[in-house]
């Protein structure tokens, strides 16, 4: 590997010391002859140049880094957060380590570790381990988190939280006042606390309605397969329509635990010559950009994704320029987006 070139050399080619390189490379204000300067800079440019900021961090104990940590950067959900996270640090002076756990709880742990040994300032993490104890032990070491998406009881940080169950019940609600009683539900494992409670308000919403379910109809993967499986969601979605349509008494109307997983439902349904919504409706979760721009556009329920990388930014930021000193817990709200995936069957009716 080549060798970076170092203080050491620009002192040397500037035939000077690397005390007065430093000086003049880390802007510190300390006097040093003007044309002595430029040559340093000069000399600098010259040989490519690039400060170890780690380096530096190690000895001033001044990171301006933060570290992120979030489930697949394939689904664009995390996408769209990770875009408010970033948006937010930069114009607040900080950097951004982006781990990506492929849902693996021991690479999340393992990026954890790594963030810790880094040094960085804080971080913000959506855990899908079901051990939160190396998250206690950083918090208990002095390492500032912010918890979003995946709820975590106990844990001594600030939380944004959403509210899954009532985004559950909400969508389940809209497929019933649109006229459907044979609702199915569609849903990668229920390993996260918010995949069990949308499945909970799912359950919820046939039941205070009055309405049964066929066991068929509700379709859970058994397993999630995506360490570096990059379209999980999108084929748990195709594999899942596979196996319910396979039933005698099919639904009219399918519920999908994200936007992704709902494409593939999709895909499948045209793909068997099922239309949408005329013969089965499809509702979302999530309102990734990409749903509006498929056919027909999915009505899904909203979570303020970009919003959500924003807030958990600037709480974090907040708590490292010491603007903030308790732990703070948010929980955002879900709402309807009504688009033209769900056939409202009484309009239907009347148009025949």
């Amino acid at each position: 590997m080549k060798k970076h070139p170092t203080i050491y050399d620009i002192a040397k080619k500037a035939d000077t010391s690397t005390a007065t390189v430093s000086r003049v490379l880390s802007n510190n204000g300390y006097p040093v002859r003007p044309e002595l300067r430029d040559k340093i800079r000069k000399v600098a440019e010259e040989v490519n140049y690039i400060p170890n900021v780690i380096g530096r961090q190690l000895k001033t104990n001044n990171s301006m880094t933060i570290g992120v940590i979030i489930p697949s950067i394939t689904n664009p959900f995390y996408s769209s957060i990770m875009l408010g996270i970033e948006d937010v640090a930069r114009s607040r002076g900080y950097h951004v380590f982006l781990c990506n756990s492929h849902r693996s709880p021991q690479l999340e742990e393992e990026y954890l570790k790594t963030l810790f040994e880094k040094q960085v300032k804080g971080l913000i993490v959506s855990s899908i381990s079901p051990d939160k104890k190396l998250l206690g032990a950083l918090i208990d070491k002095g390492l500032n988190i912010v918890a979003f998406d995946q709820t975590i009881d106990g844990l001594d940080s600030s939380q944004i939280h959403f509210d899954y169950q009532k985004g559950g019940f909400m969508a389940t609600e809209h497929l019933i006042k649109s006229g459907h009683q044979k609702i199915a539900l569609i849903s990668a494992p229920l390993t996260r606390p918010s995949r069990k409670s949308v499945y909970e308000g799912y359950l919820h919403a046939l039941n205070q309605y009055g309405l049964g379910v066929d066991k068929s109809w509700i379709q859970i993967a058994s397993r999630e397969y995506e360490e570096f499986e990059r379209n999980y969601e999108f084929k748990n979605g195709i594999e899942l329509t596979q196996n319910l349509l396979k039933g005698t008494d099919l639904p009219t109307a399918i519920f999908v635990c994200n936007d992704m997983t709902a494409f593939g439902v999709m895909n499948e349904l045209i793909k068997q010559g099922i239309k949408i919504p005329e013969q089965i409706s499809v509702m979302g979760f999530d309102n990734i950009e990409f749903s509006e721009m498929i056919t027909p556009p999915l009505t899904t329920i909203q979570q303020p994704d970009y919003e959500m990388g924003k807030l958990a930014c600037n709480m974090l930021l907040d708590q490292l320029d010491e603007k903030t000193v308790e732990n703070v817990d948010i929980m955002l709200q879900p709402r309807i987006v009504d688009r033209s995936s769900v056939l409202h069957l009484e309009d239907s009716l009347l148009n025949r």
